[in-house]
């Protein structure tokens, strides 16, 4: 996966030069540690879980990225997410590097308290590469502001003192930051509006079907529904639902919070009836013809196998990964478009630099300017590589990669290279 993962550079490297200590800066991991995380379980035996966490690259500050819970989780996809954060600060702007961490587990198997126990045997694993400057966790797959918040405390206890910027993505209460939770669903819509902007499209005559009903797809998908889209399908794990007239999205979340079921009820005063929809799987949803195909669940979605019967006119990538490299050549030449996910799913990242911002400073924004700032980054940067693809004549991947790249050769190339060096008389 990180071998593929790094196949997204070279068609930057044809397009712009760079130095070539960039490329080899570029092409390994500052640092990757495995360790055993022993819990004791609710039954009193005990078991030993692996974490993981990779600092890929700090040139442009302390290294920043999520934490997943995941039966697959391994050191190739961890190696791999935190190559795509190291490009995702860089392309949103931030003074960030990319890191990523994760557990081999399936976190549906523990009770809360033995979650608990693991997030903060977490913690006690990595606190010495952890810190406000050195690197910054936050929620992925499966965790969430409490497991953040259990994670937070830990850490504090360990380093004796208050450190709320240690992690981000924390409850309110704890030190969190408003509009956090939406942040990557209300990002991904910005980009999208501004993409639409750009092709005189009208969001009311577009159709949406959303593979994942996590937190960063639920969001999305409500966000988008206010803003006038049509959203048609939604699945999750288990298989999705369709309906040609539309959703409703806070109905199917509302019957999917109390029975954990991908439905929906329509209520009528006190008389509620259970909405039937046509039932899909996952790799039928993807083949659906829409307009808008948006991936928010997990990588290799989209692959060589699959990539010909995709239908939709556009796909936007919330989750990091979903679509191969050789699935998008095949994308491409079916002219179907992509944003890409260093650009769409960049809300989550945006939101918890103004956490991390305002847990330093010790000033706390108001919800409203939170969006505010969010809206305003994420618009710069997408209208900024909408340009370069322009400019290229190449796919948005490329130019969103060309546009982080650029950032970070430009300050690997100013802490000192090669050039430096003068050769002995």
């Amino acid at each position: 996966m990180f071998e593929i993962a790094k196949q997204r550079l070279e068609p930057v490297f044809k397009l712009i030069e760079v130095d070539e200590e960039v490329i080899t800066r570029l092409s390994y991991p500052k640092r990757s540690i495995k360790a055993s995380i022993p819990v004791r379980m609710d039954d009193g035996s005990l078991r030993i879980f692996t974490g993981y966490r990779v600092q890929y690259d700090d040139t442009r500050g302390p290294t920043k990225g999520g934490i997943r819970y995941h039966p697959r989780v391994n050191e190739d996809e961890v190696t791999s997410l935190s190559f795509w954060m190291t490009v995702k600060c860089a392309v949103a702007g931030l003074p960030f590097g990319g890191a990523k961490g994760g557990i081999t587990v399936n976190p549906k198997e523990l009770s809360q308290l033995e979650l608990e126990r693991l997030s903060r045997g977490y913690i006690r694993a990595f606190a010495d590469i952890l810190g406000e400057s050195r690197d910054i966790p936050a929620p992925d797959v499966y965790t969430n502001a409490t497991i953040m918040g259990w994670m937070a405390d830990e850490y504090s206890v360990l380093a004796r003192r208050q450190a709320p910027g240690i992690i981000t993505g924390k409850p309110l209460h704890l030190n969190g930051s408003e509009g956090r939770e939406s942040a990557t669903g209300s990002g991904a819509l910005h980009v999208l509006n501004e993409y639409c902007k750009r092709q005189q499209l009208n969001p009311a005559e577009l159709t949406v079907a959303i593979q994942g009903f996590g937190n960063a797809g639920f969001h999305f998908a409500q966000l988008a529904q206010e803003a006038g889209f049509r959203i048609v399908a939604v699945s999750d794990s288990q298989g999705g639902i369709y309906s040609e007239n539309s959703l409703n999205i806070k109905d199917i979340k509302n019957h999917k919070d109390d029975t954990n079921q991908l439905e929906s009820v329509l209520c009528n005063g006190t008389v509620c009836t259970l909405q039937t929809f046509q039932r899909l799987s996952n790799a039928e949803l993807l083949e659906l013809k829409v307009d808008v195909l948006v991936l928010a669940a997990l990588e290799n979605q989209i692959t060589q196998e699959n990539a010909h019967r995709i239908q939709a006119h556009l796909v936007l990538e919330i989750a990091n990964g979903p679509i191969t490299p050789q699935a998008d050549e095949i994308l491409e030449a079916q002219g179907i478009a992509v944003i890409p996910d260093v650009l769409a799913n960049n809300g989550g990242v945006v939101v918890s630099y103004f956490e991390w911002v305002q847990n330093r400073s010790g000033l706390y924004w108001e919800l409203e300017e939170v969006q505010t700032r969010l809206a305003k980054t994420m618009r710069r940067e997408a209208n900024t590589v909408f340009d370069l693809a322009n400019e290229f004549q190449t796919s948005l991947r490329t130019a969103a990669y060309l546009h982080g790249i650029k950032r970070l050769a430009g300050a690997i190339d100013q802490r000192g290279n090669h050039k430096l060096f003068k050769k002995a008389p």
